[in-house]
């Protein structure tokens, strides 16, 4: 029943196979502590005493899980069962009872300006012609745009208009979006797409926008490998990430007076919410800049 609900998802809800993995993970690491301790869960499931999920959760702190691995696996359980309920093979899911532990919600790292030129500095400097076309189209995208590594690496050529300088992401839950891109990206792109593509595909069915040097579609862990050397090279001691770059786009332009309904659009956040986690990161600079800055402090 598990690799069922997990093939529900993958078909029916496209999650993402860091998230299926992560729910495999949960859902098969709780049936086998309940095998441990004398109960089979795939018999018994609907009829799971409260207690004994508790004491699996208690388990799982006293293994030092993170407030938010446990809260992942609630979410898990329960999306399970609701799955089980709605397939009649369950009439009540006894997870719905657990409350999930509050999180405080992290506030993401960013590269200020002046980092973000000394990294991609580093990056135009790569003595490797082909990898610096390539590169400097990834990262100076991923920077101006804000679009995510996922969707970077299952971007194609013909999600590409160039001259209207946009770019069509498939983003979380196939959500289509479009996103702009600056001109100086659609330079870099239209030198990579002439000149630097062509020579690293052999293969002409290869649908991918940025490819290995083997002539493959490139991966999320190589950009974000490559880019982790870049930083290192750079001289930041930031820990930089793909999504750092993320970051430091929304942040940016928030600090230059954008529109947070605006950046929630490019972002690509279905909820505002989740985009208003970055005013908090520009009040924090603004208090910087006020207390260094006043006349009267």
């Amino acid at each position: 029943m598990i690799q069922k609900f997990l093939d529900f998802l993958r078909d029916n809800k496209n999650y993402s196979v860091h998230t299926l993995s992560n729910y495999a993970r949960d859902l098969r690491y709780f049936e086998k502590y309940c095998r441990e301790q004398g109960v089979n869960p795939q018999k018994t499931y609907g009829a799971l005493r409260a207690e004994l999920i508790r004491s699996y959760l208690a388990y799982l702190h006293k293994l030092n899980y993170s407030k938010r691995s446990i809260a992942r696996c609630i979410a898990a359980h329960k999306s399970y069962g609701r799955y089980l309920v709605r397939q009649k093979i369950i009439a009540a899911d006894p997870w719905q009872k657990i409350n999930s532990p509050k999180l405080a919600r992290e506030i993401p790292d960013f590269l200020t300006a002046a980092e973000i030129n000394k990294l991609l500095g580093v990056v135009e400097r790569n003595e490797d012609a082909l990898i610096r076309g390539r590169d400097t189209a990834i990262y100076e995208l991923l920077y101006t745009s804000g679009i995510r590594v996922s969707e970077l690496v299952d971007a194609e050529p013909d999600d590409l208009s160039l001259d209207s300088a946009e770019i069509r992401i498939l983003g979380k839950g196939a959500k289509e979006r479009v996103v702009l891109i600056t001109p100086r990206v659609v330079r870099l792109l239209n030198n990579y797409l002439r000149y630097i593509r062509p020579r690293l595909v052999p293969d002409t069915k290869e649908t991918a926008l940025f490819l290995n040097l083997r002539g493959a579609r490139l991966t999320a862990r190589s950009v974000e490998r490559n880019l982790a050397a870049y930083a290192l090279r750079s001289g930041l001691s930031k820990k930089i990430t793909p999504h750092t770059l993320r970051h430091s786009f929304a942040t940016h332009l928030l600090e230059s007076g954008a529109d947070l309904r605006a950046v929630q659009e490019l972002l690509g956040h279905s909820s505002l919410s989740t985009t208003q986690i970055y005013t908090h990161i520009t009040r924090d600079r603004l208090r910087q800049v006020f207390a260094r800055h006043h006349p009267r402090p």
